[in-house]
């Protein structure tokens, strides 16, 4: 391809300016499409009912796009299976279809740097000591190793001295993590765990417990469904001063993605604003006829991302609602989109991490 990945990950995560990225993505998107359309049999078929001319480029906003829930039906890879490094799957509950993803060693190593990068911008370069809220048995039991156990392990690669702070009962181990505290006094403290399962079994349990551990400088990062949450009508800004309530000093960064575009996540700057990085991005449709929306208008988010080079996930209609808030102008001073979500649609599938385990 004309369009070199490398030279792109080469380049600072929210770097480019508007126009810039246009250029970029008008010309990788229209490649990969070119590339899938050869690869993948199904989706060289859907492009020929669709009378897409893949000859041509096309913009952002006028590439064809994969409704995310078809990965739940049909096994989508453009790479001969002998080349195929990994298979991913979805979260999902008992007795629902979760979708496959698969991957070529090319695909790993672009998901692993960019998740790097991006991370890496938030926490800096250095690996930092590592509080999992969540049980080690996630990496032991195969029927969680989906996209959390995924998650999980991918972030792993942040952190040192690694602590799972939840027994296998799923109840804080509160000792041991008194214990890591006090071993890394001093220190800036890494967190990570999934949304609902933070506030259930961390937020909610050192509450009611009346337990309040002093981290003196954290970051958590928490990704995974909020259709719970929001059933108990609690909002991010109520999640974010329980977690310091119980925690500490913790600086809290919620992200969006999905395993189908696994490592093009969006991470939360410190306005509460949800931002793309060069190497993806976002279009709001309007459900009715997935016509664009326009800045502050709600509506179903569409996601791109320059990653999937092994299956045909380049351009992804997901069952999520949102709103773009502005382009270039944060005042956390990335450049890049910046959105917000609202949730999933009415009616659609439990998907998050968090809400699937829940229903399990």
């Amino acid at each position: 391809m004309a369009f070199c990945l490398d030279q792109v990950l080469e380049l600072e995560p929210y770097s480019l300016q508007r126009e810039e990225k246009r250029r970029l993505y008008t010309q990788a998107l229209s490649e990969l499409t070119r590339t899938h359309a050869e690869g993948c049999g199904e989706y060289g078929r859907i492009l020929e009912v669709l009378g897409h001319d893949c000859a041509k480029d096309f913009a952002p906003e006028d590439q064809p796009m994969l409704p995310v829930r078809l990965f739940k039906r049909y096994e989508l890879c453009s790479v001969p299976r002998e080349e195929v490094a990994k298979v991913m799957t979805s979260s999902g509950t008992s007795g629902q279809q979760v979708s496959k993803v698969f991957l070529d060693k090319q695909n790993v190593r672009a998901q692993t740097r960019v998740l790097t990068e991006i991370i890496g911008s938030f926490i800096g370069k250095k690996r930092l000591p590592l509080l999992i809220l969540d049980t080690a048995l996630v990496k032991k039991d195969r029927s969680m190793f989906s996209a959390r156990g995924a998650g999980i392990v991918g972030f792993t690669m942040f952190g040192r001295d690694i602590l799972y702070a939840l027994k296998e009962d799923m109840t804080l181990d509160v000792q041991a993590v008194r214990a890591f505290l006090e071993k890394h006094k001093g220190e800036k403290i890494l967190l990570f765990g999934y949304t609902y399962m933070i506030w259930q079994y961390v937020a909610q349990a050192l509450e009611q417990a009346g337990v309040h551990l002093a981290i003196e400088d954290g970051i958590l990062f928490h990704i995974g469904g909020w259709k719970k949450l929001r059933d108990q009508a609690v909002s991010p800004q109520a999640f974010n001063e329980s977690i310091r309530e119980v925690l500490g000093s913790v600086r809290v960064h919620n992200y969006y993605g999905m395993a189908e575009q696994l490592g093009s996540v969006f991470v939360e700057c410190e306005h509460g604003h949800m931002h793309c990085s060069i190497y993806s991005d976002v279009l709001i449709r309007r459900p009715e006829d997935f016509s664009l929306a326009k800045p502050g208008e709600k509506g179903l988010i569409e996601l791109m991302s320059l990653l999937p080079v092994s299956y045909p996930g380049h351009v992804l209609l997901t069952e999520d609602e949102g709103e773009i808030l502005g382009e270039d102008d944060c005042p956390c001073g990335r450049l890049g989109k910046y959105f917000k979500i609202h949730g999933r649609m009415a009616g659609a599938e439990l998907r998050g991490c968090s809400d699937t385990y829940e229903q399990r």
